[in-house]
């Protein structure tokens, strides 16, 4: 045997691996989903007062701005910059304002118009959408009340009151939680809207009890079926959590809340910073200010009086003079500091030329464009749940509507669009799409759709296409590219 077998015979005999023992690894999560929830809401409020409530009772780092309790007689104001509502204020309105049109069948038109009207559908789609960002995921609740209206009533619930029971990863019932309070007593009602029916139940504590039991349930059934099986409640969430199995995610989570943490923490140290760079005065005792009532020295004020009383002029080696003293702020530091937390918080969500903010102070068009494309983004996958939502919705409606009035509830056909968002202008559109066609690589029909979008219906476009074929004398069949020789080089 070979040195060199006898040396790999040698290291295959001594060698022994052995499994890695299992390792369990336990986290515990210092909030659940609904605490979540009510941590997003209070970050969406933004009141200043509400967040330090907050975090003085969640238990979190003591190093956070705002569960960090200063020293006694070294207090900063606290300040609140407002990002987070405004995140969710901008992006509600970049969609709901391109909402351009439902579409439903001729038969329904009337009926959609008067829900619609009912129901005030504009803005209970822009309560949605808003909540649904911050809170993480919702539903819209159906029902039907004769004396407020002959029509189906849709309202949306927000998910800190929702519970989703799950089968196989499919949502088959929505629990609507509702709070009342009666004799100064807190009641709990669970409505459960599955496919065909609605099951009602009134809690004291973990005890059910009958409806009749306060004033506010009276009159509701606890059982209610229906045929067709569907459900009156349509869940709605833009993302899946990774936290929360089941639940939708808020564009606050994944470190938002810490970035916003950070952003207030930077501007509050700011302001405190230029507050306490007012000039300071160095003043002897007989140039102190006095009150001119009573004579005694006023006392300094970090606002609007700061000044430091030195030794008198009797003392050796001093004189009556007053020194101004004007502390240097380091203001390009705390903006570079602004900046990078401004980034963090928007990043992945917003863009900051979205909001008005020019971080870069980049004007010209194509980069206004390329930072646009983060919202362009968050719009497109929020635009493309509101729309199936939306169609689910209205099409339930009109079965909740068929069904109250004994007739055939059907699946209806029913179309939401949305229009265009940061278009490059109509100018630079022409250009672009001119040479496209110069070169031969657009027809007539592509031209028009790319230039006019969902701002021409599809009858005008196809009108347009015919009258610039007739002025440029194309007949049916004749307009050729330039790639239509390499298309026919291909299949010879």
């Amino acid at each position: 045997m070979k040195l060199a077998d006898k040396v790999r015979h040698m290291i295959k005999s001594w060698l022994q691996i052995y499994p890695a023992q299992n390792t369990n690894v336990v986290i515990n999560e210092q909030v659940d989903f609904y605490a979540n929830c009510a941590k997003n809401r209070i970050w969406y409020r933004g009141r200043a007062e509400e967040l330090s409530e907050l975090y003085k009772q969640i238990g979190v780092d003591r190093t956070n701005f705002w569960a960090a309790v200063p020293t006694r007689g070294m207090e900063i104001r606290k300040i609140h910059t407002g990002l987070p509502r405004l995140m969710v204020d901008v992006l509600t309105a970049i969609v709901v304002s391109d909402m351009n049109d439902v579409e439903v069948p001729i038969e329904y038109a009337d009926l959609w118009e008067s829900i619609e009207k009912e129901n005030n559908f504009l803005d209970l789609v822009s309560e949605a959408t808003a909540e649904t960002l911050f809170i993480g995921d919702g539903a819209f609740k159906i029902s039907v009340d004769e004396e407020l209206s002959k029509y189906p009533i849709i309202e949306y619930i927000s998910g800190e009151n929702i519970q989703f029971n799950y089968r196989r990863g499919r949502i088959y019932e929505t629990v609507f939680i509702t709070k009342y309070i009666h004799n100064q007593k807190e009641y709990t009602l669970q409505e459960t809207y599955g496919y065909g029916y609605i099951y009602t139940r009134l809690y004291d504590g973990d005890n059910q009890i009958l409806l009749e039991a306060i004033p506010q349930t009276q009159g509701l059934s606890e059982c209610v079926t229906f045929e067709p099986k569907y459900c009156m409640a349509i869940p709605i969430k833009f993302y899946k959590s990774h936290y929360y199995e089941g639940r939708g995610q808020s564009i606050f989570d994944g470190g938002k809340t810490a970035s916003f943490d950070s952003l207030d923490e930077i501007w509050s140290q700011w302001v405190y910073a230029i507050r306490r760079s007012r000039p300071k005065e160095y003043l002897p005792p007989e140039m102190v200010p006095r009150n001119p009532n009573s004579g005694e020295p006023l006392k300094p004020n970090a606002f609007d009086n700061v000044f430091i009383q030195t030794q008198g002029a009797m003392a050796e080696g001093q004189d009556s003079e007053i020194k101004l003293v004007q502390p240097a702020v380091p203001s390009e530091s705390y903006l570079s500091a602004y900046i990078t937390a401004l980034d963090l918080c928007l990043q992945g969500i917003i863009s900051p030329s979205t909001l008005g903010i020019d971080t870069k102070k980049l004007d010209n068009a194509e980069a206004q464009r390329e930072k646009e494309k983060t919202t362009l983004y968050t719009r497109n996958q929020i635009i493309s749940v509101l729309q199936k939502v939306l169609q689910e919705l209205i099409n339930t409606a009109f079965k909740v509507y068929n069904t109250c009035n004994s007739k055939q509830a059907s699946d209806t056909e029913v179309d939401v669009t949305f229009g265009e968002y940061a278009n490059p202008s109509f100018e630079s559109q022409v250009e672009t799409i001119g040479k496209g066609k110069a070169q031969g690589i657009m027809s007539t029909e592509a031209c028009i759709d790319e230039l006019y979008g969902d701002t021409k219906g599809e009858d005008w476009k196809a009108a347009e296409v015919a009258r610039l074929k007739a002025e440029q004398g194309i007949t049916q069949g004749s307009e050729t590219s330039s790639l239509d020789d390499v298309i026919g080089a291909e299949y010879e």
